[in-house]
């Protein structure tokens, strides 16, 4: 019996594999479709996703492979005008080596974390959907589409809007469509555009249409109402703009939704990412919101594994649920403003877990438990955020103050006087601050 079943191995299902395989656990990682996914759709990733990409150690191949959210230009028939960005440009600083959300494929951003995937022995097996769930105290019976039969103590949904986990426990997406617009995603190839800018059009048919420049390739990422491919995608293009399409890469549609479960877990099963709560694209938050699902979710799974019990999985959906919720108002009010205003709106910097269970203890020196805990150059030089790069809690010590336990996922799991040796299973480091 294997100890983790993920179904669906997008962003979401291949960073919680990945925080699995890193502390040990057996896990197998299947998805319904034929292959990795060839779409740009959630290309923007926001600082503490890069901030979590560092302490699994691949941020410098996501900073690598991106840039900067570029400037826009809006055209008005021949005439044209330079407007802001949907990103901030600001410089790093020890606090926030991370400061900008940066622009990167998602497919791109999913390559980055197979590679890393496989670097630990982990593997995808594809064409294997998800066909029937049934659980007992002791597991999880897992039927997939090929007719094979999987056993495991734990199965997590991480299988998208349509997911076929939420459906076999019976849980269901609330919420609503926020306009009646289908709406187009493609990457396509274009004739004599400036990549320099982000281009908007906002009188086309249906609405407004954008070509964006995916940085590091030839490509631009059209989102228009689906009126523009009334008479085929290329010539309603080229009447919109201008210009003229070489290739067409990839199309996909979708509607601005917002909707989410009301619960998280059924038993030993457990949802993550688009499986839990679809968010239109404003703000970046659909994929960003599903990696963070997965770097909450990990070291708890591990930890309830190894302790053979799943109490410390209610405080997934305690801490998840909340934040999801919250990301879902941001990101309506982003849609139905149609706001430029990002930044720390959308960051994900300030989240914290102060009101969670496992945040114990008083604040002390402007620090709360449940608070994420930011990078620093500590006396010696050392970065903080090298000494946190492992599987376990950390607990900076601290000769004046109250000493700081941080927990795996880099929040603060308890404010205390003592020295503790253990934490979710494993022995804790201990980081002297002062020297």
């Amino acid at each position: 019996m294997t100890q983790v079943l993920i179904a669906g191995a997008g962003a979401t299902g291949m960073t919680l594999a990945i925080e699995l395989l890193r502390r040990n656990i057996a896990v197998r990682l299947v998805d319904s479709a034929s292959g990795p996914f060839p779409g740009s759709r959630g290309k923007g990733v926001q600082p503490r996703s890069l901030e979590i990409f560092d302490l699994i150690g691949i941020a410098d191949q996501m900073v690598a492979a991106s840039s900067l959210y570029p400037f826009m230009k809006v055209h008005f028939g021949p005439f044209g005008f330079k407007t802001g960005s949907l990103g901030t440009h600001h410089p790093s600083s020890e606090a926030r080596p991370y400061p900008n959300m940066l622009m990167i494929p998602q497919w791109r951003t999913e390559e980055i974390l197979r590679a890393h995937l496989i670097k630990l022995g982990g593997r995808i097996e594809y064409d294997a959907g998800l066909a029937a769930v049934e659980q007992s105290g002791e597991g999880v019976t897992a039927t997939l589409t090929s007719g094979e039969g999987i056993k495991a103590e734990y199965l997590i949904g991480c299988d998208g809007g349509r997911s076929a986990t939420r459906k076999a426990v019976g849980l269901e997406l609330g919420g609503r469509t926020l306009d009646g617009k289908t709406m187009i995603v493609a990457d396509l190839e274009i004739e004599n555009l400036d990549r320099t800018y982000w281009h908007v059009w906002p009188r086309t048919r249906g609405g407004p249409s954008s070509l964006c420049p995916l940085p590091n390739t030839d490509l631009f990422q059209l989102q228009s109402p689906e009126a523009i491919a009334e008479n085929g995608l290329e010539k309603g293009i080229l009447r919109a703009t201008g210009k003229r399409v070489r290739r067409v890469a990839w199309q996909s549609r979708f509607h601005h939704q917002i909707r989410m479960v009301d619960r998280y877990r059924v038993g030993r099963v457990l949802l993550a990412g688009d499986a839990a709560h679809i968010h239109p694209p404003s703000g970046a938050q659909g994929l960003n919101t599903g990696i963070q699902d997965a770097w909450n979710l990990g070291w708890k799974l591990a930890w309830a594994v190894r302790a053979g019990n799943g109490d410390v999985l209610d405080s997934y959906e305690q801490e998840r649920l909340p934040v999801a919720a919250a990301m879902l108002d941001l990101t309506k009010t982003l849609h139905v403003q149609a706001s430029r205003e990002r930044g720390d709106l959308t960051n994900q910097l300030a989240l914290n877990y102060r009101d969670s269970p496992l945040s114990k203890g008083e604040p002390s020196g402007g620090i709360f438990p449940g608070d994420r805990v930011a990078d620093r150059r500590l006396a010696d030089g050392r970065r903080l955020f090298d000494l946190l790069r492992h599987t376990g809690a950390t607990q900076l010590m601290r000769r004046d103050r109250r000493h700081v336990l941080v927990r795996p996922d880099g929040y603060v799991a308890q404010i205390t006087d003592t020295k503790v040796m253990e934490y979710a299973g494993e022995a804790v480091r201990h980081v002297d601050v002062d020297h």
